[in-house]
């Protein structure tokens, strides 16, 4: 190993090394002195190999003599004072790339100017992490910024804007066949790293939270079923705008759908807001807008759903506060519910097909969405049980593609499909970047790249393992991947970083994982990835610089760390947990643990109990498969926006949604351009304004 890491040396020193300006007859010792090194090495790795054959008389531990010893620590001091004399720079060669190196060989050893090489950290930064690996979060947070002030838009589709008469609120009869058939929560403790506490058990009503924890911050609450989906709604930069989350939960914790037919029924989609999410509280500003008069509300955002029969409707969601004065206008017979729940009129129905045969049963079910993220937002992607992709264009006024309905909303055909897979298309991703660019992964096995150009073959088709959701981050020239672990090899298993094929680089092994991973999401601000698995940890893992060959990167266990972890517990008087599937017996039974990462400093991590919990489950993990996995995270999204550009919220199967904060991963990038936003947002939008921000 030692003769192999002095070779490796050697090389790419000789690479990086110009040729030193002296004369022919001072080069010509040096030269020979080279060669016999070269060969002596290549006898004794031949050596080596010999002693290394399968022969069961040669089979014996390598023990090394001292003089084999000290014959190398001579040779390495040999090569560093070589290296400090010639080299005279502090670049760590280990951090080269490997196609750089080809490109310089190519070049007779001279450094070419487009190669690309790491900036050397070193030390520790103020949160504990090492500098190499906060030196790309702070990259990444200019880089965001910058690139959205280009590609994004505070303000599109202005005909869409969400009306009175359009959102009935519900009386209490009304609402109840969409509200979820859980009214409790199940039983559930918090223990917090660094916190002593009692083991207090909790038990949340349906739509209700626990308080938000004083230091930590962390919020808890119960949304009656399953998590199926979850989205932050976007708010402008520097806007300091209460944050929304929209989610989707199934109405009950034991029904199970076939993904092959389509289903309809009604469905109840939650919008919870959990305020500005900053340390100080400073005023609302509102958005750049200006106030509508009724029967308009002032609207939040535009929501595309995916529906299980085959559709995909976009709503124009109002604000809170206008949505409450909507409600107190209305009369109706009888009370009205405690919360507000509206039956909802969409202002666009998207639909497979076209004008003269469109079918709803065309394509089946519709499993994933994603909105073109560079202005004007108008293109919507979605991707299907049969393989087909579709995308739309909002703003069409084409007579065969947009169709106007007797109730005002607009019915619109794609204006663009084509089979992406064999099988159901799982998942997908805009470039963020480039909006000609998307990844699809489907059930067939494969993750494909489409230039939306040329789509009669994908640029890249990659087939290893079944994705389960991807994620694009801004900087990067691939996809974050998580998997099932039904075709995963041994040791194999987790999250990975697949290029597209343009770099050429290798796959990286971002983390491991024993069991199916459900959910990603990555963060543009922070390099940063978070899932949720099967087990019920929340994981986080720092991304290197993937535009650099990540074959070099070193330690990547110290990227990565726990978020909190579930475990399902016997229940008081139980010695072991049932062995069923049903929630009605298990949640009697059982309760849920949450353990919790103080995550506002990394110092001494790898000695701290949740790392330590982490790596030893890496390892030795076992899964329960014949029970309710009642512990086990569906959805994990990052916020999207720089006023809450740390939090993350998750939820899984047993309808506890959670937010937490990632205040350690927050850099001096971040805390400049926050108020610079705010007083750029202030100036522009806040002598405009007429009345508060709900």
């Amino acid at each position: 190993a030692l003769l192999y890491l002095q070779e490796l040396a050697e090389e790419l020193t000789s690479v990086y090394q110009p040729p030193a300006p002296t004369t022919q007859g001072a080069q010509e010792p040096e030269l020979e002195r080279a060669q016999k090194k070269r060969q002596s090495r290549r006898r004794r790795k031949e050596e080596e190999e010999e002693a290394d054959s399968d022969d069961p008389a040669r089979d014996a531990d390598f023990v090394p003599s001292k003089e084999v010893l000290l014959q190398a620590e001579e040779e390495e001091e040999e090569e560093e004072e070589e290296e400090e004399e010639e080299e005279g720079s502090d670049a760590p060669l280990s951090e080269a790339s490997e196609p750089e190196v080809e490109s310089l060989r190519g070049h007779g050893g001279k450094t070419s100017s487009a190669g690309r090489s790491k900036p050397q950290c070193r030390g520790l930064a103020p949160n504990g992490f090492h500098n190499s690996i906060m030196a790309p979060v702070e990259k990444c947070s200019s880089l965001t910024c910058s690139l959205r002030d280009q590609k994004y838009s505070r303000w599109e589709f202005p005909d869409w804007i969400p009306l009175e008469h359009n959102w009935t609120c519900l009386s209490e009869s009304e609402a109840a066949p969409y509200l979820p058939a859980e009214e409790k929560s199940p039983l559930f403790s918090i223990q917090r790293e660094g916190i002593d506490d009692d083991g207090v058990l909790y038990r949340v009503n349906r739509f209700n939270s626990l308080q938000p924890h004083q230091e930590r911050r962390d919020v808890s609450f119960f949304v009656g079923g399953p998590v199926w989906a979850m989205e932050w709604c976007p708010s402008p930069e520097g806007s300091a705008a209460p944050q929304y989350v929209a989610i989707y939960c199934h109405g009950s914790m034991e029904e199970t759908h076939s993904v092959a037919g389509l289903h309809g029924g009604p469905a109840l989609l939650q919008l919870w807001g959990l305020g500005t999410l900053q340390p100080e509280q400073g005023a609302d500003l509102p958005p750049p807008r200006v106030v509508p008069q009724p029967p308009q509300m002032s609207r939040l955002g535009l929501l595309a759903v995916a529906f299980s029969e085959g559709k995909v409707l976009v709503y124009a969601l109002p604000h809170p506060g206008a949505l409450r004065r909507a409600k107190d206008s209305q009369v109706k017979d009888g009370s009205l519910h405690k919360h507000i729940i509206c039956k909802v009129q969409c202002v666009a129905t998207l639909q497979v097909g076209s004008v003269q045969a469109g079918s709803v049963s065309e394509c089946g079910q519709c499993f994933s969405l994603s909105w073109m993220p560079s202005k004007p937002h108008h293109h919507l992607a979605a991707g299907f049980y049969d393989g087909t992709v579709a995308l739309w264009n909002l703003l069409t006024k084409s007579l065969l593609q947009c169709v106007h309905q007797p109730d005002g909303s607009l019915k619109l055909y794609p204006f663009r499909c084509f089979p992406a897979h064999d099988h159901a298309v799982r998942s997908m991703e805009w470039c963020k970047a480039d909006s000609n660019f998307l990844v699809t992964a489907g059930s067939d096995r494969k993750i494909k790249f489409w230039d939306l150009r040329r789509l009669y073959e994908p640029i890249n088709s990659i087939k290893r393992f079944l994705s389960t959701e991807v994620a694009w981050l801004l900087p990067y020239n691939g996809v974050t991947v998580a998997q099932d672990n039904c075709y995963a090899s041994y040791g194999l298993c987790g999250i990975h970083y697949i290029d597209a094929g343009y770099l050429g680089f290798k796959a990286y092994f971002v983390a491991p994982r024993k069991g199916t991973v459900w959910s990603i999401s990555g963060s543009d601000w922070l390099n940063t990835v978070a899932a949720g698995d099967i087990t019920g940890e929340l994981l986080a893992a720092v991304l290197p610089d993937l535009a650099i060959n990540p074959l070099n990167v070193k330690r990547s266990s110290d990227r990565r760390f726990p978020v909190y972890k579930a475990d399902l517990l016997p229940g008081a008087g139980e010695t072991a947990l049932p062995k069923t599937r049903r929630y009605t017996e298990m949640v009697t039974k059982s309760y849920i643990r949450f353990r919790d990462t103080d995550l506002r400093s990394f110092k001494n991590f790898p000695s701290r109990e949740p790392m330590r919990r982490m790596h030893s489950q890496e390892a030795k993990a076992e899964l329960s498969l014949d029970r309710l996995q009642l512990e086990a995270l569906h959805k994990v999204r990052f916020s999207p926006n720089l006023d809450s550009q740390g939090w993350l919220v998750s939820g899984g199967q047993a309808g506890i949604v959670r937010a937490h904060c990632l205040a350690g991963l927050a850099t001096a990038v971040s805390h400049r351009l926050l108020p610079e936003r705010r007083a750029r947002f202030s100036s522009l939008f806040g002598d405009k304004a007429s009345s508060p921000s709900p």
